[in-house]
């Protein structure tokens, strides 16, 4: 698929496809960040879903592309941790055997969500890239199909239908505000975005700390780089250096990507907890980060995708309760 034509086809297919494993998600305003940034702000609340992430979209659409036929199939994936949680959940939920594949930097709450469902989990390197060729790996040994958790037409499409939800429920948007990582989720949203309001802006957000899709960007194709830790643990990894498709998406439909610091996550999950009563994992406050930083820079009613809610508690409370700290010796 190349044609944005061909986007909103495949993302029409894909909502239809998946409405009995989805939740349709709320889209509620924000009183206090419209207020501080002088433009409408609406949050898309994907933390929702069915094992608390968008993930579960594109996992939805493509394990019915490729296994539903055949419940005898086997699935294989390598993940950051909320797109393996949701084709663990997929996979019991429809019968299908499945194995996620996994580095040593995913928080062990995830590891043991992930066991707790029944698949078979495997713990491959330092990074998601090694637990990606594990994968394949197994995939050719297995005869079985891989969910890759980004760089898919049928994973593409799936997540795109959070834009076909978000403009029924705000038609008249000026700026989508999404987490980045392998670029899967804000492909999506911009093949849709672009096809029904090309005058839309699309800002990616990212972390500061190993920022994959924005270096590639920057220079010009796929690169890798070694994985840091950070509050946005779900936006590790890479985009693979034989990218075929989020990549040229992302370079041709979405308007910018940017970085945020760890003390702007921080920030921006303190806003959610105190302003918005929501909890929320480090990534899917990022783009709330850049947001509060770059307010003067909304062209007018701005969406900001929420993603997730799987955070490990311990680190979160921390940099929250730091957060709350500061603001009242401030």
């Amino acid at each position: 698929m190349n044609s944005l034509q061909d986007w909103e086809k495949a993302i029409r297919l894909a909502a239809s496809r998946i409405e009995p494993f989805v939740t349709h998600t709320p889209v509620v305003p924000s009183p206090w960040l419209s207020d501080r940034l002088g433009q409408s702000v609406w949050l898309k609340c994907e933390q929702f879903q069915p094992m608390g992430a968008f993930k579960i979209r594109g996992a939805a659409n493509a394990l019915i592309e490729y296994c539903a036929a055949d419940r005898t199939s086997k699935a294989v994936t390598y993940s950051t941790g909320n797109h393996g949680l949701a084709v663990a959940h997929l996979c019991r939920t429809l019968g299908i055997h499945g194995t996620i594949c996994i580095s040593q930097h995913v928080p062990e709450h995830k590891v043991k969500k992930l066991r707790e469902l029944g698949v078979q989990t495997v713990i491959a390197g330092k990074s998601q890239d090694q637990a990606q060729r594990v994968a394949e790996d197994l995939v050719r040994d297995q005869h079985a199909h891989l969910i890759a958790p980004f760089d898919d037409p049928a994973v593409i499409a799936g997540q795109g239908t959070i834009a076909l939800e978000l403009l029924e429920q705000v038609p008249d948007l000026a700026q989508v505000v999404v987490p980045v990582s392998g670029g899967g989720l804000i492909a999506g949203i911009a093949a849709w975005v672009k096809s029904q309001r090309p005058h839309v802006t699309i800002i990616g957000v990212s972390m500061e700390r190993s920022p994959v899709m924005y270096e590639s960007l920057r220079l010009g194709h796929p690169v890798a780089l070694p994985e840091q830790e950070t509050l946005a643990d779900s936006l590790q990894g890479g985009i693979g250096l034989d990218n075929r498709y989020t990549f040229s998406m992302v370079q041709q439909w979405v308007d910018d990507v940017v970085l945020v610091s760890e003390a702007e996550i921080v920030q921006a999950l303190v806003h959610l907890a105190l302003r918005e009563g929501l909890f929320v994992e480090g990534a899917a406050a990022v783009a709330v980060a850049w947001a509060l930083r770059a307010g003067h820079k909304l062209s007018g009613p701005t969406a900001i995708i929420l993603t997730g809610r799987n955070a490990d508690i311990a680190p979160i409370c921390r940099a929250v309760n730091t957060g709350i700290g500061n603001i009242l010796q401030s």
